[in-house]
């Protein structure tokens, strides 16, 4: 079982930008695919980012795509989603998931990842 926790939702002006973090209890991400989605009130979950385990190759939402950047530490123990120009249609709840054997053509697809945080609320308002 891996559990996920994230961390660094706010409230942020329009503009502003916010870091959120993503960890694995007690274990590092060492094999595993780590995704980021999120889901607005009212709105159907949707993928934002997603960074494969072998080679760290990155793919976003076009939505996101140029504002929002995924990384990870050097030790495997953190994914970061890094989000500037923030619009108040990123406003949502945001998961960090995980899966160690996903395809090119499932990166995107919530249901192929077995393990899940949280989440971690991001509003953005004036």
């Amino acid at each position: 079982q891996v559990q996920l926790l994230e961390s660094g939702g706010d409230t942020v002006q329009p503009g502003g930008s916010l870091r959120l973090s993503c960890t694995a209890s007690g274990r590092t991400f060492g094999g595993f695919t780590v995704g980021w989605f999120r889901q607005a009130p009212g709105k159907e979950r949707e993928f934002v980012s997603v960074i494969r385990w072998n080679g760290g190759r990155t793919y976003y939402a076009d939505s996101v795509k140029g504002r929002f950047a995924i990384s990870r530490d050097s030790d495997l123990k953190t994914v970061y989603l890094q989000m500037n120009d923030l619009a108040p249609e990123d406003t949502a709840v945001y998961y960090c998931a995980a899966d160690r054997n996903l395809i090119l053509s499932s990166l995107r697809d919530g249901a192929q990842y077995d393990y899940w945080g949280q989440g971690t609320q991001v509003t953005v308002s004036s």
